[in-house]
């Protein structure tokens, strides 16, 4: 289950505040490192996490490394939310109907 490794990766809130920046695009170390209460070396070690998770692809550009987010591994942990999804919205039509009815009504 390719979602599994992901979610763990996730849930280490440093991880996924490095997986956040790079929801814009992708992006050396250093500069993902910038403004976060960790090491760059850290920064590093949690973009190896999030790469063998498959949340991140990385490229070399020079002498760096550039990491972005893998759409392939992304994708394997929407399909898990997914299966909710219907459920989700079932429960929340069921509570909104219950809200509207008039009182009295059964």
């Amino acid at each position: 289950m390719a979602y599994e490794s992901a979610l763990i990766a996730l849930a280490d809130p440093t991880r996924r505040r490095v997986f956040e920046r790079l929801r814009d695009g992708a992006q050396p170390v250093g500069r993902i490192a910038q403004g976060l209460p960790v090491s760059r070396p850290a920064v590093s070690q949690h973009l190896k996490v999030l790469k063998e998770a498959g949340l991140v692809t990385d490229r070399a550009e020079g002498t760096r490394r550039v990491y972005s987010i893998d759409p392939h591994g992304l994708a394997a942990v929407r399909r898990y939310f997914d299966q909710f999804w219907d459920q989700a919205l079932e429960a929340f039509a069921a509570e909104v109907e219950a809200e509207i009815k008039p009182k009295g009504e059964d």
